[in-house]
Parts: structure tokens; C-alpha cells; sequence
């Protein structure tokens, strides 16, 4: 059986996130400058539809896809995925709102959990929160408001991911990293059966928004102390309860690094205070996770509260 599929590394890691040490320096570099004039074009973008009402559906829902992103489900043998969430908030947000949220989340991540590189925070941020969140959206900006809105939402989740998973790994091969052709051909299929998945969730979630309130993807102020409860309640339970059941199997780019034996040259700039998202000072695993999780949903909601503020201030302005 490939080594791909008998990695024992079993930390609640996050599908999509490169960790510093796995691209090379002109990779990461590169991605890093990118980064910051897009991320600040999005930022400008979402100006123009941010209003005070509008800022705690951002805290909210970037609490909910950062407590998403801690349940790892299993994929394929020994390997394990989870839902990223960009299509997700592109749709109940915003594209460029969304993009602002998740690089938010990824920000946090990096320093507050040692989830993803800070190095290369640059290429996380382009994965996820721009071509991942770009390309889940076309698709429910073409057929959304129409009779294939389901199909929409569903094909956007799974560009999503795919998008996310492609670019790391053409990354990973620009930076030199060694595949071999049934190692590569392996880490795509999984990354599908992953992104199959990521369509089927957006789309269920979207679906029970959208009974809680039908026109909360359209005027999200409608009813929205209701529904964002809802919401809140549905991340708490996840960061909480969530960590009982996710998969321990590490996640596609961990078993690519197993894989390609380039998992030792990953490596931290700095010992994160919730390293492994776990909560050090308790004894229980279970209450360290769960309490590395809520601290996480606090940190998440506070950051994206702030982000939306000062758009809305902007704005204003």
C-alpha cells in the first residue's frame, strides 16, 4: 500500500494550509508580495457593501467556518479532509467580504494555532481566500438566482476546493518538491472525493440558512438576530463537541509531505500559544481541544468583528 495511505501523524490538521519549510524561497516570496495588494484591492471592494448592520454576520460567520475547518472527516484510506468554507462565505457574504474574512482566519491560524506558514501565509491566502473563493463564487454568480442554484452552490463548493488543492500542489512542484507520478495521480482523487464533499456541505448549510429564513442570503439584516444565534450556536457546538468525533488521519497536504518525505522540513518561525490547537494548561485532551477551539472561536469573531468595523468606518468616511 502507497505510504500515502499509512501516515500515523495525528495532530486536527487543516486540509489546504502549507506550513513554512515545504515551498522554496522564490515560491513563498513571490506569493507573499501578491498577496498584500490583492487582499487590500478585496478590502477596498467590500467597502462598498459593508454597513454597521451588516459587521456581525462577518464575526459570526467566520467563527463558524474556523470551528468547520477543526472537523476533520475521513476521504480515503488513512487520510482525512474537512470544508474549507470560501464558497460558503462568498455566498453569504460577498466575494471580496469573504476574502477579507478567510485571510482573517488564516492569519489567526498561523500565529495563534501554528496552522499554516507564516512565511507562507502568502500562498494560503491566494489558495484559499482569493482563487479558491474566486472560483467557488462564478459559478452562483451565473446559475445562482436561477432554477440551477442548487447545482451552483453545489459545482462552487467543489471549484473551491479544487482550485485551493491544485495551486498548492503546483506550488509544492515549483518549489521543487518531487512527486512521483501514482503519488500525484493519489493526492488528486483524494483531493476530489474532498471536494465532492465541500459542495455537498456548502450546500446543505446553505439549504438550512435558507429555511431558517428564506431571504437571508439576500438581506441577511432580515430576522438576522435568529438566524445569526443559530449560526453562533451551530459553531460552538462544532468547537466543542466537533473535536469528540473528527478524524484523527492526517489531512491531503499532510499526507502528500508524508508521502513525498518532505514532512520533517516543515518547521515553525515561532511556538504558537495554541500550537496543535490545544489548550496546554488542561489535563483532559478532549478539554484542550474543545478549549483551544472556543478560545479560537472568540479570537475569529473578535478579528472579523474588527475587520468589518473598520470597513464600515471607511465606508462612512
Amino acid at each position: 500500500m502507497p505510504r500515502l495511505f499509512r501516515s500515523c501523524y495525528c495532530r486536527n490538521g487543516l486540509g489546504m494550509h502549507i506550513p513554512d519549510g515545504f515551498l522554496s524561497t522564490p515560491v513563498w516570496a513571490t506569493l507573499d508580495v501578491t498577496a498584500a495588494p490583492v487582499v487590500g484591492y478585496l478590502a477596498r471592494r467590500a467597502q462598498r457593501g459593508i454597513e454597521p448592520s451588516k459587521v456581525p454576520l462577518l464575526g459570526v460567520m467566520g467563527a463558524f467556518v474556523f470551528a468547520a475547518q477543526m472537523i476533520n472527516f475521513p476521504v480515503g484510506p488513512g487520510t482525512s479532509g474537512h470544508l474549507v468554507g470560501a464558497a460558503l462565505l462568498a455566498y453569504t457574504l460577498g466575494p471580496a467580504a469573504a476574502g477579507v474574512v478567510l485571510t482573517a482566519i488564516l492569519a489567526v491560524q498561523a500565529l495563534v494555532f501554528q496552522d499554516g506558514g507564516i512565511l507562507a501565509m502568502g500562498a494560503n491566502v491566494i489558495n484559499m481566500a482569493v482563487a479558491g473563493m474566486l472560483a467557488g463564487y462564478l459559478p452562483y454568480s451565473i446559475w445562482g438566482a436561477g432554477r440551477w442554484r442548487r447545482q451552483a452552490i453545489f459545482l462552487g463548493g467543489f471549484l473551491s476546493l479544487m482550485t485551493s488543492a491544485l495551486l498548492a500542489l503546483s506550488e509544492l512542484l515549483l518549489s521543487g518538491v518531487a512527486m512521483p507520478a501514482a503519488v500525484l495521480r493519489i493526492s488528486v482523487g483524494l483531493f476530489a472525493v474532498s471536494a465532492v464533499l465541500e459542495g455537498a456541505i456548502t450546500l446543505a448549510i446553505m439549504q438550512a440558512l435558507e429555511t431558517i429564513n428564506p431571504e437571508f442570503v439576500r438581506q441577511p439584516r432580515a430576522e438576522g438576530g435568529r438566524v445569526l444565534g443559530w449560526i453562533g450556536g451551530a459553531a460552538v457546538l462544532l468547537a466543542v463537541a466537533g473535536v469528540a468525533v473528527a478524524s484523527a488521519y492526517p489531512d491531503g497536504i499532510q499526507s502528500l509531505a508524508d508521502a513525498t518525505g518532505i514532512a520533517s522540513q516543515a518547521k515553525a518561525l515561532m511556538r504558537a500559544p495554541l500550537a496543535d490547537y490545544q489548550l496546554g494548561m488542561l489535563h483532559s485532551v478532549f478539554l484542550r481541544k474543545a478549549g483551544a477551539g472556543l478560545a479560537g472561536l472568540g479570537l475569529i469573531f473578535g478579528a472579523c468583528m474588527l475587520c468589518g468595523k473598520l470597513l464600515a468606518r471607511q465606508r462612512g468616511a
